[in-house]
């Protein structure tokens, strides 16, 4: 069984930075993509970052590109979401998402492992 579970959100000013962490469990392989998405209630889901963990690729939103860095810890089996001069409109919550999929395919949604959400607040 495949397990995400975040942590690092928060309540910040804009300009600060928060860090945000997904360890995951239950991959038998490496061929899967995890990554972030948020979302605002009442609002639709958005990408924001992922990694293809078997060649190390990252892709980014353009929302957040240049702001926010996404790494990873292959021994502990964690990705890290580094958000650097976090805006009001950066708010929402931060779902971890994991599936055996491509870059494209997770973009798309073809996830089913996501965690339970972490909370970021930016306010102004």
């Amino acid at each position: 069984e495949v397990q995400l579970a975040e942590s690092g959100g928060g309540v910040v000013q804009a300009g600060e930075s928060l860090r945000l962490s997904c360890i995951a469990s239950g991959f038998n392989h490496d061929d899967y993509t995890i990554g972030w998405f948020r979302q605002i209630p009442g609002k639709e889901r958005e990408e924001v970052s992922c990694i293809s963990w078997s060649d190390d690729v990252t892709w980014y939103s353009d929302s957040i590109k240049g702001r926010f860095t996404l790494s990873r810890d292959t021994a502990q089996n964690t990705i890290y979401l580094q958000m650097n001069n976090l805006k009001p409109e950066d708010t929402a919550i931060y779902y971890c998402a994991a599936d055996v999929a491509t870059i494209t395919g997770w973009i798309n949604g073809f996830i089913s492992n996501w965690g339970h959400g972490t909370q970021v607040t930016v306010s102004s």
